[in-house]
């Protein structure tokens, strides 16, 4: 009888044991997880763009504090006030396409198509002025070409794969002379993608470890700033292309980052399609 009795007991007690963990493991999962804080950078300012760049894939900034913004469906510039939250002007330039980098430069702008063709519009914010030529680059659909940036000195523009480059260990930022309109051969940085930055990001197919969205480079320093949207990611380069740092972008600020660009003084702005949950954006940022 005591035998009895004393099983009873041991049962009752792992019954209720048993009841108050699995209790204690549902409130934990009930309970809404705190999301840790990015630490690696504050965002300074927002503008929430209008539909019209609903799917803004590129950015630059203009030398009177203006930025001009490509969207990859229409063949348009459109030049977007901070501080008027407006669009003050639309340069039609080509038909439709999945248009995706911009750079300026002396009153040109260039275009990137992710076909790898490139449109350059001279005088592009003179009223009827604008004129434009195209011509294809080396690149192809296959390569899916997002990335344009101008250089330093304003010689020549740069451009990388977002998919395949032409060996899948890494990918190039290439120079496009401004006067021959040539890429050339060799890149001037290899961005190894079994570098041990990339360790936490590599794929089962090593080319997919970092699809560079957009580039720019920093004003001040010559450092290249190179962008993912895919994983959204910030890549900061030396000058001879050793990797400086990963920066990881939080998604719930960064739900699709497309461009990237810098001010003359080194101010730091990347664009944001929309999304489900927020509209498009450009970000100030500034890194901790």
């Amino acid at each position: 009888m005591k035998t009895i009795k004393y099983t009873l007991a041991v049962t009752v007690v792992l019954s209720l044991i048993i009841a108050l963990l699995a209790f204690q493991g549902l409130k934990t999962d009930d309970e809404p997880k705190q999301k840790k804080a990015p630490t690696d950078y504050t965002i300074v300012q927002k503008w929430e763009m209008p539909k019209y760049l609903k799917e803004i894939s590129g950015i630059a900034w203009l030398p009177d504090g203006k930025m001009a913004c490509v969207q990859d469906e229409e063949g348009e510039i459109f030049i977007y006030d901070l501080e008027s939250n407006k669009i003050l002007q639309n340069i039609h330039f080509a038909d439709s396409g999945d248009y995706e980098g911009i750079a300026v430069h002396n009153g040109t702008a260039y275009v990137m198509r992710s076909d790898g063709k490139i449109f350059e519009v001279a005088r592009f914010r003179e009223s009827g002025k604008a004129k434009t030529i195209s011509y294809k680059t080396e690149f192809s659909s296959k390569n899916n070409m997002e990335t344009l940036a101008i250089s330093r000195d304003g010689s020549y523009l740069i451009t990388a794969p977002k998919d395949r480059d032409k060996v899948d260990e890494f990918k190039g930022l290439y120079k496009i002379d401004l006067e021959s309109r040539l890429v050339d051969a060799v890149p001037t940085v290899s961005i190894n993608m079994e570098d041990d930055a990339f360790e936490d990001y590599l794929e089962k197919k090593v080319y997919k470890t970092f699809s560079p969205s957009d580039a720019a480079v920093h004003p001040l320093t010559g450092e290249y700033y190179v962008l993912e949207g895919i994983d959204p990611k910030l890549v900061i380069l030396e000058k001879d292309g050793t990797i400086k740092r990963v920066i990881e972008l939080d998604e719930d600020d960064f739900a699709q980052p497309e461009g990237i660009t810098f001010s003359k003084e080194g101010i730091l702005f990347i664009s944001n399609e929309a999304s489900k949950k927020n509209k498009a954006n450009i970000l100030q940022v500034k890194l901790n």
